[in-house]
């Protein structure tokens, strides 16, 4: 079976795919598998850690959402996989490497989502970034031993420097592509925003509803990517995206409603984060084997907690219970 999936990625995939058989390998050598390649193990490996798990309970923007058709970290991550499958497919690259790193890339998202983040971010030295601790959980929390090539993916789908792969890049910009669509949606539903609202220059381009935005956007990636050694968009597409992005900021992602407990998550993930820091060995747990400082560790259990488990641990440690006779 592995032979058979060898063989298809070197007769049909583009010359310009990530071919397992060519992988850089993994930090720790292991015995190959009869049945999969390499970035199908690295799939795998992500889909059954804890972290993966963590994802359904940790905000995408809205906080513990009560409505069941609210999306959390980890739907975005599964629409993400989706919509960065059928571009590698389309464009004849190697599809389980594009879904390895589309299922890791949000493993080291705090609790609250970028709030969370945000305040790990201005208490650790050296900061704190999601897909640095993305890395960290794969590497260090769960030592999965992924791949080199599902790593720098993971590391790389945002900020300034691009993935090395075109699977990598193609999980970059669907990453935008989900979230941007998705985030319009549930601020619909959630009455923050109307679909009457959204620039009209934006909707003229890329469409009135989510699957024709994402439809207009996907077509136009595969176009302008095909038998090219960069992921790109039209001019045309990616300013008006980035539009509609810079109208999301304005409008839902900062000072809007759906901030409105902002405040209150700051406060959990601050007050966890001096606790722990002054309670060292209520985690001597985490420590076994680690000589890292004690800031660092308490980060990586910060990061690691869902929404609901910060929020009940905060209420253990900083809410008196009731008497009870």
């Amino acid at each position: 079976m592995k032979l058979q999936q060898l063989e298809f990625e070197e007769t049909y995939l583009s010359p310009l795919a990530a071919k397992s058989a060519s992988s850089q390998g993994r930090s720790k050598e292991e015995d190959p598998c009869a049945l999969r390649t390499e970035f199908q193990r690295d799939r795998d490996r992500i889909l059954h850690s804890k972290a993966f798990r963590r994802l359904k309970h940790k905000t995408q923007v809205f906080i513990s959402p009560q409505g069941d058709h609210y999306r959390t970290r980890i739907t975005h991550t599964l629409e993400v996989s989706q919509i960065a499958r059928t571009v590698a497919k389309a464009l004849k690259l190697n599809e389980d490497l594009t879904e390895a790193i589309s299922l890791g890339h949000d493993l080291g998202h705090t609790p609250f989502g970028h709030t969370g983040e945000e305040v790990l971010d201005s208490l650790l030295d050296g900061g704190f970034r999601h897909n640095e601790q993305s890395i960290r959980v794969v590497s260090i929390i769960e030592d999965l031993n992924l791949t080199a090539e599902t790593l720098d993916g993971i590391l790389n789908h945002t900020g300034h420097s691009d993935p090395v792969s075109l699977e990598g890049q193609i999980v970059k910009i669907t990453d935008r592509i989900a979230y941007l669509n998705h985030d319009i949606d549930d601020s619909i539903r959630a009455g923050i925003i109307g679909p009457k609202d959204l620039p009209k220059n934006c909707v003229q381009i890329l469409g009135n509803s989510t699957n024709e935005r994402i439809t207009t956007l996907v077509k136009d990636l595969i176009v302008n990517s095909k038998n090219k050694n960069k992921i790109t968009m039209s001019d045309e597409c990616f300013q008006t995206m980035d539009e509609l992005r810079n109208w999301m900021f304005a409008n839902v992602y900062i000072d809007s409603p759906a901030k409105k407990e902002e405040h209150k998550a700051r406060k959990i993930v601050t007050e966890l984060y001096n606790h722990y820091i002054e309670n060292f060995d209520n985690i001597e747990w985490m420590i076994k084997g680690r000589s890292e400082p004690a800031s660092r560790i308490v980060a990586d259990y910060i990061a690691g907690m869902t929404d609901r488990f910060a929020i009940q641990q905060y209420m253990e440690k900083f809410v008196p219970s009731s008497w009870q006779l």
